[in-house]
């Protein structure tokens, strides 16, 4: 039986967005396939879901503080170094990154694994002691990049140079799309024959036990009753998810059909300037902010929407995506999003273009027969990606990756 130490931040029910999802469905996947799981976490926390692997935590900090302060936004990640960690006011996502470190030499001290997997740049810095320092093969899975978390923006150089060194160390790179490999390539020279891409899927047992609730959004709920089409977006609240031009497109598409409710689920930096800018073009009315929300009230919304707009200006996969087209939802997506190369029966745009998507959402409100096409071809797609096939791939890189070693 191979023996992996998986690194990764979050996992439900303490996640934050679709990482700790995909991390949790892919470890389930590989421990189906008689692979054997350590996976570390920087907090402390009950893990119901999770009987197939062993969770080990690195700190004894609540999951609310694993980002430091509760922030995941890089731009507010300033030191150039790694300091000394201070056990007692683990505050700094930096510091409880040096806290980690320590755990995972402290581990491989007693413990070793066949190979390191570790996900995304939080977590890079480990795997490459793991190599440095006790010669185990190192897989880097990238989720996203400090290029896409920036949007159109630089990002923080800090976080560059650790993902930059991540990569260069890694024996093998996992890559979420073919976008994510063109990224990583042209943003940081890697080769190409070094990265491999295996899409995300969709857990679909996850749901078996759901029921749709319609009392949790009456208002949307009496409007949807009305006539209304429900157009809802599910993320952080940052520049990369695209947010701003999806308002500007929602008052393009509001104008000429009034009939239209606009749910923002989520939360972030923007949330502030976003809920202003709903004022200032005059539709409050058709746009609701549900705030941060995750299991039933999350498949809630799914259930209630009609469309689902993915506006990214750079989205590595998106499985956000996924969940709303199992749960029925048309899908609009930005060219920019690793989904869309899976998923062709979906709407796509530029994420710039607010014109082009106004007319898309315009188009599927009005037309029935559209909408319901979409929909039928959707389960069709969605239906071919499968997290077994994703855990084959995986094993597949981990054997030759050893065989290397």
């Amino acid at each position: 039986m191979m023996k992996i130490l998986m690194l990764g931040w979050e996992l439900p029910p303490h996640n934050s967005g679709g990482l700790g999802v995909a991390c949790l469905n892919m470890a389930h996947a590989l421990s189906d396939q008689g692979v054997d799981i350590d996976f570390v976490v920087p907090y402390a926390a009950e893990h119901p879901q999770v009987e197939f692997m062993h969770v080990i935590h690195a700190t004894n900090l609540d999951p609310i503080h694993r980002y430091g302060g509760g922030s995941y936004a890089s731009l507010n990640i300033h030191q150039n170094i790694i300091p000394a960690p201070d056990y007692s006011n683990l505050i700094s996502i930096r510091t409880v990154q040096k806290s980690y470190q320590d755990f995972v030499n402290d581990y491989l001290m007693e413990f070793k694994p066949d190979l390191i997997h570790a996900h995304d740049w939080l977590t890079y810095e480990a795997g490459i002691l793991a190599k440095k320092n006790y010669g185990i093969p190192l897989v880097a899975h990238v989720h996203a990049t400090e290029y896409d978390r920036a949007g159109n923006h630089e990002g923080n150089p800090l976080i560059h140079e650790i993902e930059r060194e991540g990569l260069m160390m890694a024996d093998k790179i996992i890559a979420v799309s073919d976008f994510t490999k063109r990224l990583i390539h042209d943003k940081y020279q890697i080769p190409q024959n070094k990265i491999d891409v295996i899409y995300n899927s969709l857990d679909e047992s996850y749901y078996s036990d759901y029921e749709y609730d319609d009392s949790v959004y009456k208002y949307a709920t009496s409007l949807k009753e009305d006539g209304y089409t429900i157009v809802s977006t599910v993320g952080r609240f940052t520049v990369q998810k695209g947010l701003d031009f999806l308002m500007n497109a929602a008052r393009r598409a509001i104008d000429k059909n009034p009939k239209l409710l606009f749910i923002f689920a989520g939360d972030g930096e923007e949330r502030n300037h976003l809920i202003g800018k709903a004022a200032t073009l005059g539709i409050s009315k058709n746009v609701v902010f549900t705030g941060f929300i995750r299991g039933k009230k999350l498949r809630d919304i799914y259930s209630l929407s009609d469309i689902f707009v993915m506006s990214s200006v750079s989205e590595p996969f998106g499985l956000t995506a996924l969940e709303a087209a199992y749960h029925g939802n048309a899908l609009i997506l930005t060219k920019q999003s690793g989904v869309s190369e899976v998923i062709w029966s979906a709407m796509k745009y530029d994420f710039w273009d607010e014109d082009k998507l106004a007319d898309e959402i315009l188009a599927i409100a009005d037309h029935a027969p559209l909408k319901k096409s979409l929909k039928a071809n959707l389960s069709h797609e969605y239906n071919q990606i499968s997290w077994s096939k994703v855990a084959k791939k995986c094993q597949k890189i981990y054997n030759n990756v050893k065989l290397k070693g």
